[in-house]
């Protein structure tokens, strides 16, 4: 049965040998991050904070729960599959992308059942739900009762890490359908937080679309501790067109069950465990930062809209899911290695050619990734470095792309680096673009949100990308292969005897 709330995946995690709960008091003034920083190195476990602490060293009202998503395998047991398994969630996406026409009766059969399933995972709107056990409006709203973490040192105030912001835009229009958005936010008062979205994302173009349109605040709910389903529909790249609950209920293979809000025109999971409701000033802005980000600094001050809350609900007994952001590995930096595997069939789709993909964690989830494919003629290369900066949305503050054949494996670093060695050369084959989006957290661009990007071209090189004569790789013959295999056994020699060759 897939998991109706976030506590049914914890009970299937506990099941699993892969939840700890913590008794012993931890503070969620950086003892928290700390502890989550030794777990993910290691692939810990997900952990269960029942005797959270409030900085001054007062018991919290709920306990805290980290580090779920910190193994990729959690990830898959989030979308009720297993890693090996993500890979076709991306090929759902680049059918739900651009479905291709059926070839014929058959296969038009073969593709009904899918489509019927998306047009059955609509959520539907139940008359109550746990979200609503507790209801706090007006001077009952006091954010400093949640359990929120301060990550790291110096930071101005303590931050909500894990909300999925539901926001629709003003039309009746696909992409103005509901948004689940992860936005990090500031507290700055008993019912105020800084609403920080980068202005590519959805809620961010919500916010924009609805100005033009409305004098008044656009209306928003901020979902803390839902369902994995949901939670992961809102970090994975969905169709504008699809709504993230429609997706959520695909991932589940259950319909989400939405409640309406209390205050705001908006729906939220029956089963979430904490929702702040509200509105997101269109001209109250407020410095956000600094914060430790997920490049391993802190991020500079920037302004950001202010989300001014209008009801607190929760469940009788809730729990208050965080998170922290830093250098890799993070649990951002491990969602992001997960979700590659989704992005391949997304990318295959446009560019047939690509063999592989991939964003290694220690590049900040996407600032790198590095591009297998085959070649099929001179410039080739750079027409699908292209195609990965512009292709999607995820992509386009990715600052290095290195694209190599499908003879390299794109995620063994040290086959990468031999094809840049031998492959390249410096004048002829790296492209540099300039005055491009970058994100505004990238201390190296010149300009704030303004920068450069540079393109690798460690492919073997064709006539008329050189005049010289292209090197033969060297390789052992098939016959000796299969001889010294063959006799390995009988040589008496540590190791597998596996051979090196591709």
């Amino acid at each position: 049965m897939p998991d109706q709330s976030l506590r049914d995946f914890i009970h299937r995690l506990e099941q699993a040998g892969d939840l700890v709960r913590v008794t012993e008091p931890v503070s969620t003034e950086l003892e928290m991050t700390e502890i989550q920083t030794r777990l993910l190195a290691e692939g810990g476990p997900a952990v269960l904070f029942e005797n959270a602490r409030n900085p001054d060293g007062s018991a919290a009202e709920m306990p805290v729960l980290v580090n779920l998503f910190g193994t990729v395998d959690r990830v898959a047991m989030g979308m009720d599959r297993k890693p090996g398994e993500l890979r076709a969630v991306g090929e759902m996406l680049a059918f739900l992308r651009q479905p291709t026409p059926p070839e014929g009766l058959r296969d038009a059969i073969d593709k009904f059942p899918l489509l019927k399933t998306v047009l059955a995972m609509k959520p539907r709107t139940k008359g109550y739900g746990p979200v609503h056990d507790v209801i706090q409006t007006g001077d009952q709203i006091d954010l400093s009762s949640l359990p929120v973490q301060t990550c790291w040192p110096g930071e101005p105030a303590p931050l909500i890490t894990w909300p999925l912001v539901v926001t629709k835009g003003p039309s009746g229009k696909g992409t103005d359908d509901f948004n689940l958005g992860i936005y990090r936010m500031q507290v700055i008062g008993k019912n105020r937080t800084i609403m920080r979205w980068l202005k590519h994302r959805g809620g961010a173009q919500h916010h924009q679309r609805w100005a033009k349109e409305n004098p008044e605040p656009l209306p928003a709910a901020v979902v803390i501790g839902a369902d994995p389903g949901t939670i992961l529909a809102a970090v994975t790249p969905v169709p504008d067109t699809l709504s993230e609950y429609q997706f959520a209920g695909l991932l589940r293979g259950r319909k989400v069950d939405l409640v309406d809000c209390q205050t705001v025109p908006l729906k939220v999971p029956a089963e979430a465990e904490i929702v702040l409701e509200g509105h997101v000033s269109l001209t109250e802005y407020a410095d956000e930062g600094p914060y430790g980000d997920h490049t391993g600094y802190y991020n500079a001050v920037e302004k950001f809209p202010v989300f001014t809350v209008s009801a607190i609900t929760r469940r009788k007994d809730p729990i208050y899911l965080s998170t922290f952001t830093g250098r890799p590995p993070d649990e951002p930096s491990v969602l992001g290695e997960a979700l590659n595997e989704v992005f391949v069939p997304l990318l295959i789709q446009q560019f047939p050619e690509i063999t592989d993909f991939w964003l290694p964690p220690e590049g900040c989830s996407y600032r790198i990734a590095v591009v297998s494919m085959k070649k099929a003629y001179p410039g080739h290369a750079k027409r699908v470095m292209l195609g990965v900066w512009s292709y999607l949305r995820q992509f386009m503050y990715t600052k290095w792309v290195i694209v190599v054949d499908d003879d390299i494996d794109a995620r063994d670093w040290k086959d990468v680096m031999w094809a840049i060695s031998t492959r390249m050369d410096p004048a002829r084959d790296i492209t540099l673009v300039e005055n491009t989006p970058i994100d505004y957290l990238d201390f190296a661009s010149p300009e704030d949100g303004l920068g450069s990007k540079i393109g690798l071209d460690a492919t073997n090189k064709w006539h008329p990308e050189t005049k010289r004569e292209w090197g033969t790789e060297i390789r052992m013959t098939d016959d000796v292969i299969e001889t010294v295999t063959e006799k390995w056994s009988r040589l008496g020699l540590p190791g597998s005897g596996k051979p090196i060759w591709k």
